[in-house]
């Protein structure tokens, strides 16, 4: 597409139609353009995720984006997250030290998925008890509706409501960590967010909060098991270590494709024209393998400079929690590597079992052999 086809429309059978947008320079254009919409209500058709649970800054322009962003970002800034960091270290730990000195182990289900919600649920302030095995299936069939039980949503739905009004009769339990809770009183002291935008949030959090970092994790550990020379560099030099992070994110993008974008006024572009009400699509995974931009963009290189990958967006919606991912995702991989002796996949590549999603891109397995 990148080649031949850098604009590509997709006629869908309701009559929408969904541009394709694949090369580097277009995709971080349009991901800061005035006139692409997040608002699914301009588009009937879009059905966006679980009813009840879309209200939130992904969902929004200024000026209401503007609102919801100033009010959850307060708790993402980096003074606070570099204060999670042994937090962080610890609660990574703990799914590290269970694991085998050899044999088979799922490096998803065992670690980077406790690891990555139990740091969600801290910053939110669920409570220890609420972050349970039943709680993860409910936030994963968000992402594989397929595998879904009749009426999951409407329990995760329920869920997100009775965990609300805990915060509202139990104030802030996890001191200043307790986002939901400091959510929960700006609404109710009449400055803040609206019930369903609260609802909607704290979904949000919960499920992009932990899911993108658990891609990171198990995409980042595919890349260094599939190239050891590599992982043989970045356990010699832990300074490699941030540049590291940003070549694993560059290569192999949690986010695939950019969440939701509908044009409202024309847009030219190469030889399309985008109209207004039409979807763009912005291939995140395809602009990061530009060689355009990316010399050698296959080649995965954990020393590359400059290395101004979109793995997170940019503009207005550029992703809020990016602090975090990168400090979860250094402390994962160093101590993955670390831990681990001989590490090596347990089955080829290409074999490895992804989630079938349009947007994300993750393992739903990640077997891996130690010892």
């Amino acid at each position: 597409m990148r080649e031949h086809s850098p604009l590509l429309a997709e006629r869908k059978s309701s009559g929408l139609t969904i541009w394709h947008v694949s090369r580097y320079a277009d995709v971080r254009r349009l991901l800061a353009d005035a006139r692409l919409s997040k608002n699914p209500q301009l588009v009937p058709t879009y059905i966006p995720g679980p009813a009840g649970l879309n209200e939130h800054l992904v969902h929004a322009d200024p000026p209401e984006h503007t609102r919801l962003r100033g009010l959850v970002g307060n708790a993402f800034i980096a003074r606070r997250m570099a204060a999670l960091e042994p937090i962080i270290r610890d609660t990574a730990t703990r799914p590290a030290d269970a694991l085998p000195g050899m044999g088979t182990v799922d490096l998803i289900e065992d670690f980077a998925l406790p690891l990555t919600f139990t740091m969600i649920c801290t910053i939110l302030g669920v409570p220890v008890e609420l972050n349970t095995p039943h709680t993860r299936r409910l936030l994963a069939a968000t992402v594989r509706p397929d595998r879904a039980a009749p009426g999951t949503d409407r329990e995760l739905y329920d869920y997100l409501v009775a965990l609300i009004d805990r915060k509202r009769r139990t104030g802030r339990e996890h001191g200043e960590h307790d986002l939901l809770a400091a959510l929960v009183h700006a609404r109710d002291n009449g400055e803040g967010l609206t019930e369903p935008e609260l609802i909607g949030t704290a979904c949000l959090l919960l499920l992009v909060g932990h899911d993108t970092t658990v891609s990171l994790i198990g995409n980042g550990m595919v890349a260094l098991l599939s190239h050891p020379e590599q992982a043989a560099a970045l356990r010699a030099d832990p300074a490699l270590m941030p540049s590291a992070v940003e070549e694993l994110l560059r290569y192999d993008s949690p986010v695939r494709d950019a969440t939701f974008r509908v044009a409202t006024e024309p847009i030219a572009l190469h030889d399309g024209l985008i109209g207004p009400g039409q979807i763009v699509s912005l291939l995140i995974g395809s602009a990061n393998r530009d060689a355009e931009r990316f010399p050698e963009p296959d080649r995965l290189d954990l020393r590359r400079t400059p290395n101004e990958h979109l793995a997170f967006g940019r503009g207005a919606h550029f992703c809020i929690g990016a602090v975090l991912a990168r400090m979860e995702g250094a402390i994962a991989f160093s101590i993955l590597l670390d831990r681990l002796r001989d590490p090596r996949l347990a089955m080829p590549a290409r074999e490895l079992p992804w989630r079938p999603s349009r947007v994300m891109r993750g393992l739903d397995r990640l077997p891996v052999l130690i010892g």
